[in-house]
């Protein structure tokens, strides 16, 4: 069992960069995928990106590409999503989760949530 922590949100003015990070607190880290999801006011909860419990397989929202990169160090138990050129509409809770077994992250399959980091982009 792995519990979720993500940190890094806050304010930031469009065209700028953030880096989230989530610690997952538990034993065998690394068997765990981890997904990056965001909800934006009023919107369903989205996929941003996943990265496989050894780092191997990434994949990433069209919406993020070449914009948001997801790395892992499961020496630290902890997942980071580098956001740079960020716009307005990257405005949102950004919320960490695993996944057991599988080497990507859906809202489906998700076995544990974190309780989210608020990202605001500014004009």
């Amino acid at each position: 069992q792995v519990q979720p922590v993500e940190s890094g949100g806050g304010l930031v003015q469009a065209g700028g960069s953030l880096r989230l990070s989530c610690v997952a607190a538990g034993r065998a880290f690394s068997t765990y995928a981890v997904g990056w999801f965001r909800q934006a006011p009023g919107k369903g909860r989205e996929f941003v990106a996943t990265i496989s419990g050894s780092g191997g397989i990434t994949n990433y929202a069209e919406s993020v590409k070449g914009r948001f990169t997801i790395s892992r160090d499961n020496a630290k138990n902890t997942v980071y999503l580098q956001m740079n050129s960020l716009k307005l509409e990257d405005t949102a809770v950004y919320y960490c989760a695993a996944a057991r077994a599988v080497v990507a992250v859906t809202t489906t399959n998700a076995d544990y949530w974190g309780q989210g980091t608020q990202v605001t982009v500014s004009s």
